[in-house]
């Protein structure tokens, strides 16, 4: 059979498929139907590079709203359930998601995991994604908000180093600012970098171990889950 004329190829080359392009359009399918199945909660994606303190946050986060939200946590690692095992041992309702070495979390990986945990009159859902800067950007989890935790300890030169990340995000964690004092790290310089890249980015200084700024973060979490219900009720109606 004779090969198509828009399928050639010079001799000693071979044309290869785009199937990142092809993986990404699959994946925002699951994650659309994420989205509907969960429509009646809060889903917030948590994303940082390795080390940020993204399971403390979480850990604080289940301290301080136990009796005012329910909270459920799907966590990502490519390999052992140990910060599931972590926030479990502070009464918060967790699911290990074993990515098997995979930088980040995919929409189906989720998608199955809803079957794995009790969500019943859960407020909001944390996906605590695998600690990576770059994949966990591309893929869409079905979440309502991208929140980006990045620790001083990095560096603030992050946003403009990967600007995909703080692009899709809504808002900005600056943590471990107990170390401020000790490190060459600017918050003022890190917040113009990302609002250059996303001008309506929200951003707040937090300390997960000295309780700074939790209380505005859980103030903005309680803000989105009220405007949550309040569409959730809206839909209903409809």
């Amino acid at each position: 059979m004779n090969t198509p004329k828009s399928n050639r190829a010079p001799v000693g080359s071979v044309q290869c498929e785009n199937t990142t392009l092809n993986l990404l359009k699959a994946n925002d399918f699951v994650a659309k139907v994420i989205r509907e199945r969960l429509q009646d909660m809060l889903v917030i994606n948590i994303c940082s590079a390795p080390g940020s303190g993204k399971t403390t946050l979480m850990q604080e986060t289940g301290k301080l709203l136990k009796n005012k939200l329910n909270m459920a946590v799907l966590v990502g690692d490519p390999e052992t359930e140990r910060d599931a095992i972590r926030m479990k041992e502070v009464g918060i309702n967790a699911l290990q998601i074993v990515t098997g070495g995979m930088c980040h979390i995919e929409a189906q990986m989720i998608l199955q995991a809803l079957d794995h945990i009790n969500l019943e009159d859960v407020d909001v859902l944390f996906i605590e994604n695998v600690g990576n800067l770059v994949c966990p950007a591309a893929f869409d989890l079905g979440e309502d908000f991208r929140v980006t935790v990045i620790s001083v300890t990095e560096g603030d030169d992050k946003p403009k180093k990967y600007p995909r990340m703080f692009l899709t995000s809504e808002l900005m964690l600056v943590s471990k600012s107990d170390l401020l004092p000790y490190l060459p790290f600017s918050v003022e310089a890190v917040t113009q970098d990302a609002r250059d890249i996303n001008a309506g980015l929200e951003v707040i200084t937090i300390s997960s171990l000295k309780g700074e700024g939790l209380e505005q973060w859980c103030d903005w979490l309680m803000k989105k889950v009220k405007e949550k219900k309040e569409k959730s009720l809206v839909h209903a109606e409809v």
